[in-house]
């Protein structure tokens, strides 16, 4: 029998950074604490690759996001490959002035002809009573601006195929990682895995789940769940929320007839909004009902843990959408 090699996600970004560097010596790794002598990261992700790439390859930065930024768009224009690393996600607050009027624009504002080829690594998610400035989902600020592609990885496959493929993107990435989801081991395949492309991860009839990156393992939690009462969701998975795969999504939905769209952003002016309104307007006449959107409440995240329970999305919740759309 043919052992099936396992991996966490924190395992593939590591492998990914570790063949990218490999393959080609203009990828950089530059962020708070992410070399060696500062075990590679607050969550390890970048350890062993000073030691083997060198402290000119892999730079530990000042507390100052605004200088990671700013030098990663500078190696960029430079001819370098960045991957530059935001720790928490709502740290990118700071410097959003140069990722959104710098990074993203200077193709458009040089006739195309200067590109900014780096990946900003960022994590974030709710779970761990880290409060409201350390777990909030922004991804639709950036899928807001054009530019830039978003990108969230659910599985370690996912998470090594779709780095490889920012790292050799011609324009900036944002590549958002979910700290719930870092350890948790599944079956590992080296693919590289195209940005733009969804997946279906698991088929169904009834109804088309939407979701990326720690939703999927909860909508598939739920398909599991209401297949023993003869319902069949199928189960899409972003994987790219910008540009985000109409075709996968389209097909999906024209197939079943019904749409839950979920985030873990939260739900007011989120992504879930955008889909469903696609959806309805390509769709119209062929839906079965309205499409549910599930997000989180509109508010921080809260730090006290039944408060935090209460204001994501959950299987519970997820499953309630999807009752609805089927009623």
């Amino acid at each position: 029998m043919t052992e099936i090699k396992k991996m966490t996600i924190v395992e593939a970004i590591n492998l990914a950074l570790h063949d990218a560097m490999e393959a080609d010596p203009t990828v950089l790794i530059l962020g708070e604490e992410v070399g060696d002598v500062q075990e590679g990261g607050v969550m390890g992700v970048t350890k062993g690759l000073s030691t083997k790439y060198g402290e000119d390859r892999v730079k530990s930065t000042p507390i100052s996001e605004q200088a990671i930024i700013g030098a990663a768009i500078g190696a960029a224009v430079g001819g370098y490959k960045p991957v530059a690393e935001i720790m928490l996600m709502n740290f990118i607050a700071v410097p959003m002035d140069m990722i959104v009027n710098h990074a993203a624009k200077l193709r458009f504002m040089s006739g195309g002809q200067t590109g900014v080829p780096m990946v900003i690594r960022t994590m974030t998610g709710s779970g761990f009573s880290t409060g409201g400035q350390h777990s909030d989902y922004l991804e639709a600020w950036f899928a807001h601006t054009a530019g830039i592609k978003v990108v969230a990885p659910s599985t370690p496959n996912d998470a090594y195929g779709l780095m490889r493929a920012a790292i050799d993107d011609p324009d900036p990435v944002l590549f958002i990682e979910n700290l719930p989801s870092y350890w948790t081991p599944a079956p590992f395949t080296k693919t590289i895995v195209p940005i733009g492309k969804a997946k279906v991860a698991r088929e169904g009839s009834d109804v088309t789940i939407i979701a990326h990156s720690l939703m999927v393992t909860h909508s598939l939690a739920v398909a599991e769940k209401l297949a023993a009462d003869g319902i069949s969701v199928e189960v899409v998975d972003l994987r790219t929320i910008s540009p985000w795969d109409r075709e996968t999504v389209i097909a999906s939905v024209r197939k079943t007839g019904r749409a839950v769209v979920v985030h873990e952003a939260v739900k007011q002016f989120g992504i879930g909004a955008e889909i469903a309104s696609v959806i309805t307007e390509e769709l119209w006449g062929t839906l079965k009902g309205p499409v549910q959107r599930v997000g989180a409440a509109y508010s921080a995240v809260p730090f006290s843990k039944p408060l935090e329970q209460a204001h994501a999305p959950t299987p519970d919740s997820i499953g309630v959408a999807v009752q609805a759309a089927l009623a």
